[in-house]
């Protein structure tokens, strides 16, 4: 009896084991995927190795895997990787279904048509912001938000939006523990930090000139559902050059307008925004 007790625990462990690993190659997958970015969408095994804290032969063998899937492929002339086109039909299902994406198409085309500007939708994933949406401004120098882009800097307009509707003590926690990036963050500037979400949501949308990046500046106004639940924000982002202060003014409230009607579309109601 106590032999077959022993070799049953050994059993187990070893498929516990073997779940463990498993469980580790697709975490060490997905980090690989999560570093190609709108910023740097091709990227070598040398550099993904880097960043996800790996041996370059163990990023191999996952690339090569993820490759045969088609989420990745060889750029013809760099050859270095780049996401694939697989990745479209993983996430199709997903966006299609995504009611908030499909009210808001039209109004963000006519956002776009009245600003000249980028305008795009995004989500919060409870970790960031992520774009499901966009309209690209028709002028030659502009800024977008391709799908898929996230953004985690606390000065973000979008990433603004969420966080003000987020419990302090989580907001906290976001910015202290990183997830959250806030280049010098103090507790004064914590605190200032917090006082600026509160404004934003009295306010009916968020601003950000320069913050994250001096050559952009971008608004973004908050999207609630029939229950009054944030779902989404509308984010208008744009070249610095061209928005005076009384612009950025301007099409925050144009901003906050479309994602009023979203939310009207959506079966919310203009009281519940402006609680």
């Amino acid at each position: 009896m106590v032999t077959m007790t022993t070799s049953a625990s050994k059993a187990d462990a070893g498929n516990g084991s073997s779940d463990s690993r498993g469980a580790s190659v697709i975490v060490n997958a997905i980090a690989v995927l999560r570093c190609f970015s709108a910023a740097e969408p091709l990227l070598g095994v040398t550099e993904i190795a880097q960043r996800v804290d790996m041996h370059k032969s163990t990023v191999s063998r996952i690339l090569a895997t993820l490759e045969q899937e088609d989420l990745v492929e060889r750029d013809s002339e760099s050859r270095r990787y780049k996401l694939g086109l697989g990745l479209i039909a993983v996430a199709g299902p997903l966006l299609a279904e995504l009611e908030e994406r499909r009210v808001a198409y039209p109004v963000l085309r006519q956002l776009t048509e009245r600003t000249s500007e980028t305008s795009a939708l995004m989500v919060w994933t409870g970790r960031e912001s992520m774009c499901v949406e966009q309209i690209a401004s028709p002028q030659q120098v502009k800024h977008t938000a391709p799908l898929g882009a996230r953004y985690h800097d606390a000065m973000s307009a979008s990433v603004q939006v969420f966080l003000a509707e987020e419990p302090e003590e989580r907001v906290r926690a976001l910015i202290l523990d990183g997830t959250i990036t806030y280049a010098g963050v103090d507790e004064a500037s914590l605190e200032a930090y917090i006082l600026r979400l509160k404004d934003a949501a009295a306010r009916g949308y968020a601003t950000n000139y320069g913050e994250s990046s001096l050559d952009e500046v971008g608004v973004a106004a908050p999207v609630l559902d029939h229950r009054g639940d944030l779902v989404a924000a509308v984010l208008i982002p744009a070249p610095r050059f061209r928005v005076s202060p009384e612009r950025l003014q301007t099409l925050g409230e144009v901003c906050s307008q479309t994602a009023r009607l979203i939310t009207t579309r959506l079966g919310g109601t203009q009281n519940v925004i402006q609680r």
